[in-house]
């Protein structure tokens, strides 16, 4: 009798251990949460069922910028959609250097999900040609919507001096201020032009200004660059451009469209660089098709 109390406690936290791990999985399958995984926790969302497809997004904004195609997506496919190193709710780069791929790599193994068709916009769309460069067997496709590219030649010193003038006014500014200046940019004009959406777009910029004090040296990025190894993507491809995008998003569209065989292009009418949001029916239209 008295062995009979311990191995029913026993059996009482096995059974309470294992609902608690049942329910890690369930969320893990269908909600949101924390993953952690390489040093550090990203927030990711998780809706729907079918083949995974995972939603990367535009730098200075966070998953979020989704939200008028996630639970749209989530009727046909395991959306996965997340926030980025340093964005949104995931936890910001102190010292420690990462690398995209490798948190995407990770967050994909921790939700187990072995291959995913990826939709990336500007950073999301370089993050997601990075991916595929260097896990050609865990993308399905890729669908690229006014993509950046490590390791593109053409010099930008107009934009590099953009962005060093950012990176001092929120040192010395504030990140109000900082947010203006990037809301006015030739990225992000056509977008704000819509009232509604410049509220949408104001708001998530706000809530992560705090990226133009990050140390942009953390970040990896592959070697050789992903603008030398575009020949080697092999997997069904869409370039996505806005008509209104600025000129180097354009030319980037156009160097993509040549290197990465196969690849096929859209332009929207009307649109900037926010394509996704500016014309969310017209991108979606194009996104289901290809996929289907």
């Amino acid at each position: 009798m008295k062995l009979a109390l311990p191995i029913a406690i026993a059996f009482l936290l096995a059974d309470a251990c294992q609902s608690v791990r049942a329910d890690d999985y369930r969320a893990k399958l269908s909600g949101h949460g924390f993953a952690p995984v390489n040093g550090t926790r990203l927030y990711y969302e998780v809706q729907g069922q079918g083949q995974p497809l995972v939603l990367i997004h535009g730098g200075n904004l966070d998953s979020r910028m989704w939200d008028d195609q996630f639970a749209l997506y989530a009727k046909r496919y395991r959306v996965l959609r997340y926030d980025v190193r340093g964005f949104g709710g995931s936890v910001r780069p102190l010292e420690q250097v990462y690398s995209d791929p490798d948190d995407l790599a990770a967050l994909l193994d921790y939700l187990e999900m072995p291959k995913a068709h990826v939709v990336g916009l500007s950073l999301g769309g370089m993050i997601a040609l990075d991916f595929a460069v260097t896990r050609p067997k865990r993308v399905l496709s890729l669908v690229l919507a006014g993509a950046g590219l490590s390791g593109y030649e053409q010099p930008d010193p107009a934009g590099e001096e953009a962005w060093w003038t950012r990176i001092l006014a929120a040192r010395d500014e504030g990140a109000e201020k900082v947010v203006d200046m990037w809301l006015k940019d030739a990225y992000m004009a056509p977008a704000m032009e819509n009232p509604a959406l410049a509220k949408r777009l104001r708001h998530l910029s706000y809530e992560n200004a705090h990226y133009w004090l990050e140390n942009p040296v953390l970040r990896r990025l592959p070697r050789p660059t992903t603008a030398k190894r575009l020949g080697e993507i092999t997997v069904p491809t869409l370039v996505i451009l806005g008509e209104r995008d600025v000129a180097r998003t354009l030319a980037i569209g156009a160097r993509l469209v040549r290197d990465i065989k196969g690849a096929k292009k859209v332009v929207i009418p009307k649109a900037g660089h926010m394509v996704n949001m500016e014309s969310p029916t017209a991108f979606d239209t194009a996104v289901m098709e290809f996929l289907r």
